[in-house]
């Protein structure tokens, strides 16, 4: 994996009244723990990988306490799991990121919610919106509302996070539901301290069985139960959930000075809001803010009569919601309407109505909110610090603006340094060269960044292993074989059933490219079925070609990813075969970064011991290098860089490799297959050589020199 958590899961065992000092989602795995969980599960995804991490290096602890973990096939798999608690008094977890993953999950979680739970059943999603976002930007506020599964959004803090997962569990079994509590980015991996409790090992677990088997036609979603449990969501499970969110305080009030106006917001853009009042004086670096604020840790249900109260006698509130639909700003309006509220609501006509709120962004709208709405005292005067000197309002809006400093430049996403990737679309851009444009279904992982320049290969993107399965429809429609690109990743979680079987059982004549690089490599390089290695609680390894074979798929290809002259062969075969039916390349080549973390402790402890040790790297020749730059607009990778030219006589810059190079080869591979130039050489560096080795690199380039000086005489004679 990306990251080993192995020496700070041994924080998770710290007792009762222990200070914990780490990371969020460290925080998440240890009030799991604490909430005595009979079973968890999940599927990674950013921002919330690194949780599945941290649960598969603590299985040891897992083990000990006998709760069940697993590293789910898919979300929906996950999902599936939480049927545990339906019949059950146990309490289970599962993890993935929104919304994607649950869109995946959606199928189950209906399910889910509909029967209801007797035991505590949560779901933990990475809230994958805003800026750091590698996905379409939605919100898993919608799922809640749709199958009614309360939603919590914690203030992004480490007590707050374990109060929520452990409140979670509670609410779920008060209210016989299903809660999801979503996570930003940044509450992922916020670092702080709490206070601890001890581990609660499960009444139900692998050590302590279920001793009787339990049916209830009831909790089956057909008629007649579907009717009767869509009238429990409402008249007992709604009114229940109600009920203990405010008996229990979930939601919290903060109070101050200016009591005229007031600020809701969810939990989870607590930090941010505090941040931008401080900076326009309205709030101290303790959290105390002159703005009273209504914060929602749970933003559904919604509770009327807390924000009711909330709002009374204020003249004005602003609602802090990102992103489309503004579900809560217009169940608010509603809410105040109907309880005869005369308090003006704002909202999305201060903010943006989509996007993340940034530290800019809430420092515009507060300031504009502000000037629109606050006591006429403040508005005039502002205060720089709560408890210092006033100062114009006018003043402070462009200082705090100041304050943020310069925009960050633009980092645009692409592959690693020697990524197998990169040389599958060099070859796809090759072939079309020959045979003209090609309409590539692209797919979900690193893969994807073969839609940027310099490759621009990729037509759509629908979803996580849904390449194949998205070229169906055009296929047919086009003149050339449509190519379709999966990830080894993406075949095992939907992509076999979905694309590959589909296309085999509707005959299509098509071409799949299945990058074989050994892991889910874009949330970390986990470990898939057909991982080269995996976790010791896990030796069987499934084999790709095999499950192709199974199903019916006859032309299977498996080539080397770096091999570009072997590839673009290959695909121009399976373009122009007259063979029908499914056509499947298999790109073999294991990530570039999984291999560097193998190999360097590896190399390491070689040179340490005085072993030989051969690094490849490559270079280009400037002499020869002609300026057109044509290998880098065919590779893209980023040690395939431009220098100025040494030659006084021109001023183009030559292409030079800098020193990233892990020594993949791909440059050297494309000049050979696309017939570019022949500046590329490879140079291997040996260390710890032997004697005769170095006596023989000596005599060597003794000899080079000794050929080199006569041909200078000679060329030195035929001049005079």
């Amino acid at each position: 994996m990306e990251r080993s958590f192995a020496e700070e899961v041994k924080r998770l065992s710290l007792g009762a009244d222990e200070v914990f000092h780490g990371e969020g989602i460290l925080a998440v795995t240890k009030a799991l723990l604490q909430s005595g969980v009979s079973y968890i599960g999940g599927y990674q995804g950013a921002p919330v990988s690194h949780l599945i991490d941290v649960l598969g290096d603590a299985r040891g602890l897992l083990d000990e306490l006998g709760i069940y973990f697993e590293n789910s096939a898919s979300e929906a798999g996950a999902a599936a799991m939480l049927g545990a608690s339906i019949n059950y008094p146990v309490r289970g977890a599962v993890t993935w990121k929104s919304t994607v993953g649950t869109n995946v999950a959606s199928d189950a979680l209906s399910n889910l919610a509909s029967a209801g739970v007797k035991g505590g059943a949560l779901v933990i999603l990475g809230e994958d919106y805003g800026e750091g976002s590698s996905i379409i930007q939605e919100r898993t506020h919608a799922f809640a509302m749709k199958s009614q599964m309360w939603l919590m959004d914690p203030r992004p803090n480490l007590t707050s996070i374990v109060d929520a997962v452990e409140r979670s569990f509670e609410l779920s079994e008060a209210s016989q539901t299903p809660v999801m509590l979503q996570l930003r980015i940044r509450a992922c991996h916020v670092h702080g301290s709490f206070v601890c409790k001890d581990n609660r090992a499960p009444a139900v677990s692998t050590r302590d069985l279920i001793e009787r088997p339990v049916f209830d036609f009831g909790t089956i979603n057909l008629p007649p139960s579907i009717y009767a449990q869509e009238r429990m969501k409402i008249e007992s499970r709604w009114p229940a959930a109600l009920d203990f969110i405010r008996r229990e305080g979930l939601n919290e009030r903060f109070d101050g000075d200016c009591g005229d106006i007031g600020l809701v917001l969810p939990g989870g853009l607590y930090n941010g809001t505090l941040r931008a009042l401080q900076q326009l004086g309205l709030a101290d670096a303790f959290g105390n803010s002159r703005i009273p604020l209504q914060v929602l840790n749970v933003v559904y249900p919604l509770v009327p009569d807390e924000l009711v109260d909330f709002c009374a006698g204020k003249r004005a509130v602003l609602l802090i919601e990102e992103g489309q639909p503004n579900y809560i700003e217009d169940a608010l309006h509603a809410i105040l309407r109907r309880a005869g509220s005369d308090t003006t609501l704002h909202g999305k006509d201060i903010f943006p109505m989509a996007g993340e709120y940034t530290g800019e962004v809430l420092v515009r709208a507060l300031a504009e909110f502000v000037r629109r709405s606050a006591p006429e005292a403040l508005a005039a005067e502002g205060v720089a610090q709560v408890g210092e000197a006033a100062a114009p309002l006018a003043t402070l809006k462009p200082q705090a603006i100041e304050a943020l400093g310069m925009p960050v430049p633009n980092r645009p996403p692409g592959f690693c340094i020697g990524c197998p990737e990169r040389p599958v679309f060099a070859a796809i851009k090759l072939i079309q060269k020959d045979l003209g444009a090609i309409h590539v279904s692209a797919d979900i992982g690193c893969h994807t960044f073969g839609t940027l320049p310099p490759f621009n290969v990729g037509s759509t993107v629908l979803g996580y292993g849904l390449g194949l399965a998205s070229s169906s429809g055009v296929g047919p429609l086009m003149g050339n074989r449509v190519v379709s690109i999966m990830g080894d990743g993406g075949f095992w979680h939907n992509g076999f059933t979905s694309g590959i079987v589909n296309a085999v059982y509707n005959a299509q004549d098509s071409v799949l490219v299945i990058l074989k690089n050994g892991y889910t490599s874009a949330t970390g390089t986990q470990a898939i079925p057909s991982s080269p290695t995996q976790p010791a609680a896990k030796p069987l390894t499934l084999d790709i070609e095999a499950a192709l074979k199974g199903v019916g798929v006859g032309w299977v290809r498996k080539v080397p990813s770096y091999n570009v002259g072997r590839m673009r062969e290959t695909l121009n075969e399976a373009m122009t075969t007259a063979e029908g039916g499914l056509k499947v390349i298999i790109a073999d080549g294991e990530c570039q970064l999984e291999r560097q973390r193998r190999i360097k402790p590896v190399n390491a402890a070689k040179l340490k011991r005085g072993e030989r040790v051969v690094r490849t790297r490559f270079g280009i020749d400037d002499d020869v290098c002609t300026g057109d730059h044509s290998c880098i607009r065919l590779s893209g990778c980023p040690s395939l860089t431009v220098k100025p030219n040494p030659s006084p006589l021109r001023t183009d810059p030559v292409a030079t490799v800098n020193q990233g190079c892990v020594g993949c080869g791909l440059c050297g591979e494309n000049a050979h297959a696309a017939i570019l130039c022949p500046s590329f050489y490879k140079a291997e560096i040996v260390q710890n050589a032997g004697t005769w080795e170095r006596l023989l690199h000596r005599l060597r380039n003794g000899v080079i020199g000794m050929m080199a000086g006569k041909a200078r005489n000679d060329l030195e004679a035929v001049a005079a």
